[in-house]
């Protein structure tokens, strides 16, 4: 995986989460499962590495937001909101 941004982790409550899972269908059900409970960069495109066992994928969140379940219906998978704006960019 690349190495981390700064810029991705210069507030409280942003996480950068690397996923290895056995498989492309279990990482982007995970990548799912967290686009439902946080502001995330949305379902990416999981690598497979020769020699290395599983799939990775590398997910930014913003804890201090919330996904649709957790009580943000209105929020797009793959979308985010900033003062009132919202942004189709992957990058949060």
């Amino acid at each position: 995986m690349e190495s981390i941004d700064p810029q991705h982790l210069q507030e409280p409550g942003l996480v950068v989460l690397d996923i290895t899972a056995a498989d492309e269908a279990t990482a982007h059900l995970v990548m799912a499962y967290l686009e439902q409970h946080w502001a995330t960069s949305g379902i990416t495109a999981a690598q497979r590495l020769p020699g290395v066992p599983g799939v990775r994928a590398r997910v930014y969140a913003d804890t201090r937001r919330r996904g649709p379940e957790a009580g943000c219906p209105d929020r797009q998978p793959g979308h985010r909101q900033t003062n009132g704006e919202q942004h189709d960019d992957l990058h949060i």
